[in-house]
């Protein structure tokens, strides 16, 4: 008879960056919901933070902490583990999801916009990664990335060079990472969601272009944060150990 693995994160404290609100928010909230103690990353404004801790600690499910760190610098990262260490005395999983999605083609592109993109999407993940790897369990840490549908569909919009050349790197990342923290049984993964409707997905964007993408899907609307949410539990969980290496898209059937 097979072993069953159980999606329990009783016991298990996880790092969500970027996580005060939208699909960080989600996430952290499943997290919790299936035992974990979250860490509640934010940069500026620490009012959602200490809202979603309240809103988690009131549960009694897991506990929950905020962190004011800027995860896309080596050194907000370093603090933000840190901190978790100090609140919990381990981590066991880090959720990669804090990052950013700006609008320009090569021709209005700047260094600026680059190394924002690089910076966030990239190097802070990336680092952030390699301090927490030695904290981890070995079997069981898990180390989940965050990429985006659009690195694998069939057209892309040329305003979303700098955001899709990001997010083809994470995924490159995960395939290199996922090979050298198998043997010790941490594994690496990416999610990409398609649209999910977020202040950061509609800004910029005039209500035909949303209404436009919404009719890509087969059921005629925007994903929700809550739709991306149970896929990083699972590869949280006991019962995602064989899935490694993976960058598995979430997007209710999105085709452009």
């Amino acid at each position: 008879m097979s072993e069953t693995h159980s999606t329990s994160l009783a016991g298990k404290v996880a790092i969500v960056t970027g996580s005060s609100r939208s699909i960080g928010a989600a996430v952290v909230r499943r997290l919790s919901d299936e035992g974990a103690s979250v860490v509640v990353n934010y940069v500026n404004n620490a009012a959602p933070a200490d809202e979603l801790v309240k809103e988690i600690t009131s549960k009694g499910k897991g506990n929950a902490v905020a962190v004011k760190a800027d995860a896309s610098t080596i050194a907000g990262g370093q603090f933000l583990l840190d901190e978790t260490l100090k609140a919990f005395g381990k981590i066991d999983i880090v959720v990669l999801n804090a990052g950013i999605m700006g609008s320009a083609d090569l021709a209005r592109l700047d260094e600026a916009q680059f190394d924002a993109h690089i910076n966030a999407n990239v190097k802070g993940p990336l680092f952030l990664a390699q301090a927490v790897a030695p904290h981890l369990p070995t079997p069981g840490g898990r180390i989940i990335f965050f990429s985006s549908t659009l690195t694998g569909a069939s057209a892309v919009l040329p305003n979303a060079l700098a955001y899709v050349a990001s997010k083809g790197a994470v995924e490159q990342i995960v395939r290199v990472l996922a090979k050298d923290l198998g043997s010790k049984g941490i594994t690496v993964n990416a999610v990409a969601p398609g649209p999910v409707d977020t202040t950061l997905f509609r800004n910029g964007k005039p209500e035909q272009v949303i209404k436009f993408i919404t009719s890509q899907h087969p059921s005629n609307r925007l994903g929700q944060p809550e739709d991306v949410a149970p896929l990083v539990a699972l590869l949280s969980s006991d019962a995602g150990q064989w899935i490694n290496g993976q960058t598995i898209r979430v997007n209710g059937g999105f085709v452009v």
